[in-house]
């Protein structure tokens, strides 16, 4: 990780696996093969400010959209050598690169079409999309009338049958999400014209409900829409729409507690939700519903049988209905990693947990057991954080259309980090791809 041309193989196998611990957990029980990841980093200068990074990929293309502050790239893999080749482009859009609060990207994955949003100091962002990854690109709106000012969040996918919205003629196949956060509530804005147009922002809760920062609003198969919250009165939980945005009810995780980063969803082919937290205890929880929230199992603190005791930026995604993966920044080191002291004596590394039964077991391993991502603690504080807010708030991940995970970070500890020096407080652009295990679509394991 000496520079941006730096460019790793990294096998990791042995993978352990996450005793069910928990709140209401099942036993734990062994997934077949080793999972293997590769690492890489942004080449030719690009990415060398990556806190808070989104990935998409586009399966008509094969495209990987990747923003970094205010660039937009596109990576795109080679297969044809072992190990893989990554070539880095920016294909940013002008009216996308020039000023950020607030760097999203959203790439609907079915259809091949990206967005990306920089947040403004008012209710209108700034909002590009593409149809071709980023040869070029379409002025959008941006957002609702009335939205929020801060950490917004776009997704998309089918509309629900149910409501008004369903049954109105669209110019676009998929509904596209706005939403973003206020003093006093969070809101959500729908788009029927694929992002280009979007109708007034609605509340999803208030602060009577839920509290702080919401994660990225994710769309189920059969158009039911989630914004996941780290504290509706006291624990993790999930905003759930319906009927298109139009109305919202809050459901939560019985005996999760409220923890130090937004929470993130994960959503499967047959609608299974999968629900990744970090808990009040600093801890990397995951639980399952069949039931859009309204129940929960498989309640399991992955990162348990490796000794992780705080994690940061947990992040999800799901294939089949029963395969999930979970990426977060882990630490064995206890006490207030998230705080703000860059002599904490911690030391982080990038971790992913796999399931493939449904989350009655996961297995949890160490992409980066020789390269720290930081030192330090990642404050998750916000704007009132020092120096070790350098990754800001949270990583991404993706599955492409064979089944294998990315996960869209940036890496703090680069030069003489790596090898036990101070840290060097960067945010620099990797991805870590799957390369070997079985993939998160069955038809495609190796």
């Amino acid at each position: 990780m000496n520079n941006l041309n730096w460019k790793s193989w990294r096998t990791v196998a042995g993978l352990a696996t996450a005793a069910a611990l928990a709140l209401v957990a099942g036993p734990a029980r062994a997934t077949s093969g080793p999972t293997t990841y590769a690492v890489y980093g942004a080449s030719g200068g690009l990415g060398a400010s990556a806190g808070e990074p989104s990935i998409g990929v586009n399966e008509r293309t094969g495209a990987v959209m990747y923003i970094a502050g205010t660039q937009t790239l596109k990576v795109s893999f080679n297969d044809s050598t072992t190990p893989a080749t990554a070539t880095w482009q920016n294909v940013s859009a002008l009216q996308t690169s020039l000023i950020t609060f607030d760097p999203i990207l959203y790439t609907d994955q079915k259809l091949g079409r990206t967005f990306v949003s920089q947040l403004l100091p008012t209710t209108v962002s700034l909002m590009a999309y593409t149809d071709d990854d980023g040869a070029t690109w379409n002025a959008s709106q941006g957002a609702g009338i009335a939205s929020g000012v801060d950490h917004q969040t776009v997704g998309g996918g089918p509309f629900h049958r149910g409501g008004l919205l369903g049954s109105l003629p669209q110019l676009y196949p998929h509904a596209i999400y706005y939403c973003s956060q206020d003093i006093a509530l969070a809101s959500c804005a729908v788009s029927l014209t694929g992002g280009s147009t979007f109708g007034p922002a609605v509340p999803i809760y208030n602060l009577t409900q839920c509290s702080g920062i919401h994660g990225h609003v994710k769309v189920a198969p059969d158009g039911t829409v989630y914004v996941p919250n780290k504290n509706c009165n006291g624990q993790a939980g999930v905003a759930v729409s319906t009927d298109n945005g139009v109305t919202w009810t809050v459901r939560t995780v019985p005996g999760s507690t409220a923890g130090s980063s937004d929470p993130s969803v994960g959503i499967g082919a047959d609608g299974t939700v999968y629900l990744g937290w970090s808990n009040g205890d600093g801890h990397a929880y995951v639980a399952v519903s069949s039931s859009q929230g309204v129940a929960w199992s498989n309640i399991t603190d992955v990162g348990a049988s490796l000794g992780i005791q705080n994690i940061a930026f947990p992040a999800v995604v799901a294939g089949d209905g029963d395969r999930a993966a979970y990426a977060f920044l882990g630490t064995t080191a206890g006490g207030n990693a998230t705080g703000d002291d860059p002599n904490f004596p911690a030391v982080w590394h990038l971790y992913v947990a796999h399931t493939y039964s449904g989350g009655t077991s996961w297995s949890t391993a160490d992409l980066t057991p020789t390269d720290p991502v930081q030192r330090g603690t990642i404050c998750t504080a916000g704007t009132t954080c020092g120096t070790t807010r350098n990754l800001l708030d949270f990583l991404g991940v993706a599955v492409d259309g064979e089944g294998r995970v990315l996960v869209g970070y940036a890496d703090g500890c680069v030069g003489t980090c790596v090898s036990g020096g101070a840290n060097t407080f960067a945010s620099e652009a990797r991805i870590a791809r799957q390369t070997g295990g079985q993939r998160l679509y069955r038809v495609f394991d190796p």
